[in-house]
């Protein structure tokens, strides 16, 4: 089958790979039909190369249609149409049964203390093929899927995936009170659903981002949208008497402007042999923190950050006096799928479109066409906001 494979910093290729074949039982083979580029592969592809053999195949945004299933695999058929969760986790364990399904004690990768295994996600979270790929093999498959129904588009439930879920678990987490404003810091994929969710409920959102285009997007579904600039927290405190936002989401995570310092300490650690490259990302890595100490000048005394963004570093420094200072709160981690489905499977649906799902893809594209766009999405040009492929397109 055809894959997009990891080959280096800043180089992915589209490869001929071994199909996915049946490993275990539980297993069960999905033929994707729509694949999405995330954000967090941006990390792959500039970052964590020490955690990536060349060839890994990337991606983890899929659904598809099922084509085979193994012997012990009860609720799903050939032919079944399904989303795939990017969490890999096995649904009664202790952490599952408590809603934190990428903490899945079953599928821990314990070798580097992380959570729930990832599908396309680095040796971190298991090394695991992705699903940027003609054919997708899902362990645990009774649990690690989403079935949909057939008479809509992929694109109505494609984002199930991860970035819905994601930034509903953002917003969740934000904590904002009924009628509350709400800041969001980036308005990428994860940061236009956040805006969205937080209008959908009634919240006044207060979004910012350095790109044009992304602004315009998060203006046509109801969020007041503000430029990157020297003054914004500034503003945003003028905006909410200045106290600052009720609560704030930072949908950016260590793709962060600023800092070029971090930034040439992250190009030198990625010119190391993996082994030593590996430790002191371990040990000493370092995150771009613009976004994040933003977010703290932002939100109110007494408010709560929630952080959808992707950091990955140990020895981040955190401004502690000002968080303490604040009463601030701090809420994160990794998007725990499974749990937020049944409510967001009825907006999905609704062919009102509430969160605007049909507006978020600005390309859309053949597999082949993935290293290209892997290149246009995090330079961020041609107004690339997000992109989908379609492994089975002619």
């Amino acid at each position: 089958m055809k894959a997009l494979t990891w080959q280096g910093t800043r180089n992915v290729a589209v490869e001929e790979v071994p199909d996915p074949v049946i490993e275990h039982p539980t297993d069960a083979i999905v033929r994707i039909t729509s694949t999405a580029i995330c954000g967090s592969d941006l990390h792959l592809y500039e970052l964590l190369g020490p955690f990536l053999d060349k060839g890994d195949v990337l991606g983890h945004e899929p659904m598809g249609v099922v084509v085979e299933v193994g012997s012990e695999v009860t609720q799903l058929a050939v032919g079944d149409r399904v989303v795939v969760p990017f969490n890999i986790s096995c649904g009664h364990c202790f952490s599952c049964l408590r809603g934190l399904q990428s903490q899945c004690e079953t599928t821990q990768v314990r070798e580097y203390g992380s959570g729930a295994s990832l599908f396309g996600y680095t040796k971190l979270y298991g090394q695991v093929p992705g699903g940027q790929a003609e054919y997708l093999r899902v362990p645990l498959a009774d649990y690690n899927h989403i079935k949909v129904a057939s008479d809509l588009p992929d694109e109505r439930y494609l984002f199930l995936s991860d970035i819905i879920p994601t930034a509903w678990q953002g917003v969740e987490y934000a904590q904002v009170p009924d009628g509350g404003t709400l800041a969001v810091m980036g308005l990428g994929p994860v940061g236009q659903f956040v805006a969205r969710i937080g209008a959908h409920r009634g919240y006044r959102v207060l979004a910012v981002d350095p790109v044009a285009e992304r602004r315009e997007m998060a203006a046509r579904h109801g969020a007041e949208v503000f430029d990157l600039t020297d003054d914004v927290v500034s503003e945003l405190r003028d905006l909410t008497e200045g106290r600052g936002a009720d609560a704030v989401v930072d949908a950016v995570g260590m793709e962060a402007h600023g800092n070029p310092g971090v930034s040439l300490v992250q190009k030198a650690v990625g010119l190391l042999p993996d082994a030593a490259a590996r430790k002191m990302m371990e040990t000493a890595g370092l995150d771009r923190l613009a976004a994040l100490h933003a977010s703290i000048d932002v939100v109110r005394r007494g408010g709560t950050v929630s952080l959808s963004g992707v950091y990955a570093g140990d020895a981040d420094v955190l401004p502690m006096k000002t968080m303490f200072d604040k009463q601030v709160s701090l809420r994160m981690g990794q998007c725990n799928v499974k749990r937020w489905i049944d409510d967001l499977m009825p907006l999905v649906e609704d062919l009102h479109d509430p969160l605007g799902v049909m507006d978020l893809t600005t390309h859309s594209a053949p597999l082949e066409d993935a290293p290209a766009l892997y290149g246009t999405f995090q330079r961020k040009e041609d107004g690339c906001i997000k992109v989908v492929l379609r492994p089975d397109a002619a």
